[in-house]
């Protein structure tokens, strides 16, 4: 049985959400010539990180598809934004290819996916927890983007553009922030996935990047990490995809941007270096 996504335009003109948008968020881009009009679609977005990349996006003129599980939050991110509200399981191929098909279909051709929804498994022992329970964080970090992709990418290279951004995580990499083994090893092989993703679509021109948000103060990490932590500004995230959406540094496609160390304006200086020095990329050194 073919499972649907259910989708609802809201206009400019709707009821903006109450209390939706974070106080501490600052929108920080006048609508950019170049995007306004082309079409996003960000999974993982009626809340946290994904919610807020809506937000930019849209406030740079984009038409924007705001996909998640939760009727609700979605609904509420799309009245705020003016934009298309889709309710969807990324982890389950039917419910993907019937969330692309409605959002091409009510919104337009997506020249944008932002791969962002995420969950992770928070475990004290790998061999404690339930297999089924470990695996389905990969059903939804690994396979999630994969069927999104897979979904949209033929679309893409018969339409001859767009751009994919996959949000990864400091886990895949950082030392010492593999104690939860599914949510580690999951945002690892999505970096990868999109690395050589970004390899296999260069002769099309499609574009693929993998960002690190960083510490974002989100549901996902609230009362896991102490309040004098590192944490990042939410709003660093948002601008990077934006910058990449622009196709300003469709030269690093494939590698790994971290929205707090690399943000838009440093990275214009130092595109060449990251090429010359393979910068940005999980390597094994020796």
């Amino acid at each position: 049985m073919r499972a649907s996504a259910t989708a609802r335009r809201t206009g400019p003109g709707a009821e903006a959400a109450t209390g939706s948008t974070p106080p501490e968020y600052p929108h920080a881009v006048a609508p950019e010539e170049e995007l306004a009009g082309q079409v996003a679609l960000v999974t993982g977005g009626g809340r946290g990180i994904g919610a807020n990349i809506a937000r930019e996006l849209a406030s740079a003129g984009m038409r924007v598809a705001v996909s998640a599980r939760s009727r609700d939050q979605v609904e509420a991110v799309a009245r705020e934004i003016g934009g298309h509200a889709v309710t969807a399981d990324v982890s389950v191929r039917e419910s993907v290819e019937a969330m692309v098909d409605e959002v091409e279909s009510d919104v337009g051709p997506i020249d944008l996916l932002v791969n962002n929804a995420g969950i992770g498994e928070w475990e004290p022992a790998a061999w404690e927890i339930d297999p089924d329970d470990w695996w389905h964080v990969f059903e939804v970090n690994t396979l999630g983007p994969f069927l999104c992709c897979r979904a949209v990418i033929p679309r893409m290279i018969r339409r001859g553009r767009g751009r994919i951004v996959n949000t990864g995580s400091g886990a895949a990499y950082l030392p010492g922030a593999a104690r939860n083994s599914s949510y580690a090893a999951s945002k690892a092989a999505l970096y990868r996935f999109g690395e050589g993703l970004a390899q296999q679509l260069e002769p099309h021109g499609i574009a693929v990047f993998t960002i690190s948000p960083g510490m974002v103060r989100t549901e996902m990490t609230a009362g896991n990490f102490p309040d004098d932590a590192p944490w990042t500004p939410p709003e660093c995230a948002p601008r990077l995809v934006l910058a990449l959406a622009s196709g300003e540094f469709d030269a690093l496609a494939g590698r790994y941007l971290h929205a707090e160390h690399d943000p838009p304006e440093r990275l214009r200086g130092r595109i060449g270096e990251i090429l010359e020095q393979d910068l940005n990329a999980i390597r094994l050194r020796r």
